[in-house]
Order: C-alpha cells, then sequence, then structure tokens
C-alpha cells in the first residue's frame, strides 16, 4: 500500500514545553485513520504540523509526499480540511462557498457548478443550493462542509471533530459520506470525543501527553488492552485515576 501520511520522530516544543513528542506513525492511501486524544494530549497540534500551518520543531512528516516543514504550500494545496469551528462561510449560500473554495483551488467555474450539483443530488439536499448557511441545520451545514472540503478531489482529507453537537443519526450519515470517500480512494484522518465513532475507522491511534500511546485497528486494541470498547480502552490511557475507581 501506498503511504499517504508518514511521520518519523515528529516533535514540537513551545519554550520548556513539548506538546508533541516524537510521534511516529503511517496512514495508508485509502485509510480512514482515527487520532484520538483528550483535550491538551497534543492531537491539534500535530494536525497542524501536517496540514503545514505550524513548523515542527525536529522530527519530519509528509504528507501526500511534501515535507510538511519545506513544502507546506504544496501540502495545503494537495489536501482538503474541515474544521469544528470554522468551515463555511455563513453569510454566503452553499453556491457562494463553492466557488470561493473551488477557486482558491483552481477549480473552474463549470466544474464547481457540476460538482455541486452532483453533491447536493446524492445528499439530496438540491434545495440548499441557494440558501445562505446560516439558514440551515446544523446536520446539514456539517454534511455540506465535508462535501465542499472534497471538491477540489483532495487525496487527503483532515476532518477535525467534524460531528461535534449533531444528532446520532446525522452521525451515522455522516460516516457513511466518510466511507464513501474511502472507497473512492481519499485517504481520512480524523479526529473525534466520541469513541463509538472510533470503533468505524480502520485504525486509530490514541495520543497521550504529547505521545501515541497506542495505535492499531479497534479490534486489535481491545484484544490488547483486554477492553470491551475503545472507550474503555480510552479512559484506562487517557484518565487513569479515573479507570482505577
Amino acid at each position: 500500500m501506498s503511504v499517504a501520511i508518514q511521520a518519523r520522530d515528529l516533535t514540537r516544543r513551545f519554550g520548556q514545553f513539548t506538546a508533541v513528542d516524537r510521534i511516529t506513525f503511517d496512514v495508508a492511501a485509502g485509510e480512514v485513520f482515527g487520532f484520538l486524544g483528550a483535550n491538551g494530549a497534543g492531537k491539534t497540534t500535530a494536525i497542524r504540523m501536517l496540514i503545514g500551518l505550524l513548523s515542527p520543531t525536529s522530527g519530519e512528516a509528509k504528507v501526500a509526499g511534501y515535507d510538511v516543514a519545506t513544502q507546506a504550500e504544496s501540502v495545503k494545496k494537495s489536501i482538503g480540511y474541515m474544521s469544528q469551528r470554522f468551515s463555511l462561510y455563513e453569510d454566503l449560500t452553499l453556491r457562494e462557498n463553492g466557488h470561493l473554495y473551488g477557486g482558491i483551488y483552481g477549480v473552474s467555474k463549470r466544474q464547481v457548478n457540476e460538482r455541486l450539483d452532483q453533491m447536493l443530488s446524492r445528499l439530496d439536499l438540491q434545495a440548499a443550493s441557494e440558501m445562505r448557511v446560516k439558514a440551515l441545520p446544523l446536520g446539514w451545514r456539517q454534511k455540506l462542509a465535508f462535501s465542499v472540503a472534497l471538491l477540489h478531489r483532495p487525496g487527503i482529507v483532515f476532518l477535525d471533530e467534524p460531528t461535534g453537537g449533531v444528532d446520532p443519526i446525522t452521525r451515522r450519515q455522516f460516516w457513511e459520506l466518510i466511507y464513501e470517500a474511502a472507497a473512492e480512494g481519499t485517504t481520512v484522518l480524523v479526529t473525534t470525543h466520541y469513541m463509538d465513532e472510533a470503533e468505524y475507522c480502520d485504525r486509530i491511534s490514541i495520543m497521550v501527553a504529547g505521545r501515541i500511546a497506542a495505535m492499531g485497528s479497534p479490534a486489535e486494541l481491545k484484544k490488547e488492552f483486554a477492553v470491551d470498547s475503545i472507550d474503555d480502552l480510552f479512559v484506562s490511557l487517557a484518565r487513569p485515576a479515573e479507570a482505577s475507581r
């Protein structure tokens, strides 16, 4: 299998504080990889390095074949990114958002319209095309934001807590979209605080205090650590005091 994301001893320090401490992992092309960790574990800092927004202190990483330290702009052009906090401009319509993002990535107006039409048809949301984003239900916004992140056909997409705040049915529908993208060859790196979603990933890693404490498929990790669920594993690693009660 070809490797879409590769990190070797990737480290980031802020003064005397080490936020990410020599993490090493690979993500295969077309894989759905869960990147887990409690707040403050270092996963957000790691992702910022992987998407070219923050330079490593030491170590190295390659995304889509580009070095994140020396070829950050090429990394940004090769990936899609969906943030929980900001994805679509709320005062613009969905189609206006599509043309804005498409223009940034050099997608023609004709291609944007074609891809938006295909996307809306697949989601059965044709009525949302000319609506302002702020008028759309949260579940619609999340699914549409994910689709817009794929508008330029990136080989890799980073999803930062994409299902935060949506209902369980919408969460399941969102994961169906992730599976569709992966089946078409897109590599997906996703962060989530919902441990049931971690079970949907091909493999997961769990960061604790800046380091990767566990990595493997959900089934492998449950067997290795003798736990019934990824939630139990997460608590035992990330919050050992709670697990011992």
